[in-house]
Parts: structure tokens; C-alpha cells; sequence
């Protein structure tokens, strides 16, 4: 069964035509959604995906779920007690999906660092990746992290190892297949 990571920023709130349409492909293709809790994306695709009545949906979420808009089953992950809620706390449930995924569909603004290092888990775990990049509206399918690279130069990005370090996102290194996020 084909299960797709679909995730990104948490500062957009609604999808356009061209997302709405792969969405469409996947419910076509019934392919199980693992969407995470947050608002932004993932709430706007809990909402889309409910407004189609699709069922093949696992929420993924900390402890407790914030958003379930199609009351779908949940995957709740758990971290250390007294754990900040930041980013690395709720990349938690994001590590769980990169595993748990064939592959990924994720919507970058340009900003998102979580958006980011969704991308370089899936890829880090050999998993492909169909990347949104928002304000060009174009598609990139990502097989590698030269494809990833090419990507981030199309956006205007021209040093892209740097631009992933002042992020705070690391890479593959070859030989030791880690995933991001962890530290």
C-alpha cells in the first residue's frame, strides 16, 4: 500500500489549484495520506480531504491530536516528559511519518524549516519526494539530493549547502544514514 507524507508550512492556510490537483491523483489512486496536526498545511489538507469524504487518511500527532478534521485514525507519538513543544518536539510525529511513508508531497513557502527537514528525512531514507515550491509555483520530483539541490537553486537559492546549514537542516552524509532533526 502506497502511503504519502503530505506536510509543509504552518503559515499557509490554503491550497491552491495546482496542490488540489495532486491531491485529487492521490485520493484517485487511494493512496493513504499521513498528514500531521498542525495548523497551515496540514490542516488545510485534513480540510480538503474531509470536504472529498476520503477515508484513507492517519493523522499523526504529539500525545494529543490538535487537529482531526475528518475524525481519521491517529498515529500519537511520544517524547521525554516535560519536553519544550518546539520544533524538534513536534518533529517527532515528523520522523514517524518519514519512516512510516513511501514517499512525500511537501509544500515549501521558501521558509519553512520543518518543511525542509521533511525533505531531507524522506530523502535520507531513500524515499522520493514531490517538492511545492510555493513562490514559484513549480513542481520538482526529488530522487536525490542533487535533485533536492537543483530545487533550492530554482527558487534562487545559489549556495545551497549554506542556506541548508543557517537553516539548521543537515544532509545525508554518505555511509550513515541518519535522519534530520535529532540533534
Amino acid at each position: 500500500m502506497t502511503c504519502i507524507f503530505v506536510a509543509g508550512s504552518r503559515a499557509v492556510s490554503r491550497l491552491n489549484p495546482q496542490v488540489r490537483e495532486r491531491l485529487d491523483n492521490i485520493v484517485k489512486q487511494n493512496f493513504t495520506v499521513l498528514v500531521g496536526d498542525a495548523n497551515g498545511v496540514d490542516k488545510a489538507v485534513q480540510q480538503y480531504l474531509a470536504q472529498c469524504g476520503y477515508r484513507e487518511v492517519v493523522v499523526y500527532c504529539m500525545e494529543d491530536c490538535r487537529n482531526n478534521v475528518g475524525r481519521w485514525p491517529t498515529r500519537a507519538q511520544r517524547a521525554e516528559p516535560g519536553s519544550r513543544r518546539d520544533r524538534h518536539y513536534y518533529g517527532i510525529k515528523d520522523l514517524a511519518m518519514a519512516q512510516d511513508a513511501t514517499c512525500g508531497f511537501m509544500l515549501w513557502d521558501g521558509e519553512s524549516k520543518g518543511t525542509l527537514t521533511n525533505v531531507v528525512n524522506l530523502l535520507n531514507v531513500h524515499k522520493n519526494v514531490l517538492l511545492y515550491l510555493g513562490p514559484k509555483k513549480l513542481f520538482f520530483t526529488l530522487r536525490r539530493f542533487e535533485d533536492f539541490h537543483e530545487a533550492l537553486h530554482a527558487n534562487g537559492i545559489g549556495n545551497v549547502p549554506a542556506f541548508l546549514i543557517s537553516m539548521g537542516v543537515r544532509e545525508h552524509v554518505p555511509g550513515n544514514v541518519q535522519l534530520a532533526g535529532l540533534g
